[in-house]
């Protein structure tokens, strides 16, 4: 099952931290994957639930292909890593029961399982059975580590 850490979060939520590079990363050296909320604007990447917060690099972004689920937060960010050049794995969805990541997963909204072969997202919040999904999203990610 694949793992992964909303916002860096693995124990619970820190909003302070959430989507902070650092932090991040301390969910990545875990051995999770990680959804980042991110932003496109003025010609800058940005990561940031609400609003761009922390400028980052696209550096940043391409020596951790493989581990980010990138849950873009404007069109632009859409066009953007679209256009980049390399095989991210982003999406777009607000309250959508259901939405393609690029890399074709099917991410769930929370109260939306069992979706065979999907990723459940935040299933604790609704006690969601997720024995047909392929990974979960959670802020308390370390309780599904087996």
């Amino acid at each position: 099952m694949k793992l992964i850490s909303h916002r860096g979060n693995i124990n619970g939520r820190f909003e302070s931290y959430e989507n902070e590079p650092t932090y991040i990363d301390l969910a990545i050296q875990k051995g999770y994957d990680v959804e980042v909320d991110v932003w496109y604007k003025d010609n800058t990447l940005w990561l940031g639930h609400d609003k761009p917060d922390y400028e980052i690099d696209f550096r940043w972004f391409r020596d951790r292909l493989s581990k980010l689920w990138v849950h873009c937060k404007n069109i632009e960010s859409i066009n953007y890593f679209k256009e980049c050049g390399y095989d991210f794995n982003f999406f777009w969805h607000e309250t959508d029961t259901v939405t393609l990541t690029s890399q074709n997963y099917i991410w769930v909204y929370p109260g939306k399982q069992p979706i065979k072969n999907s990723i459940a997202v935040m299933p604790e919040i609704y006690n969601d059975d997720v024995s047909k999904a392929i990974g979960v999203c959670s802020d308390v990610i370390e309780k599904y580590r087996i």
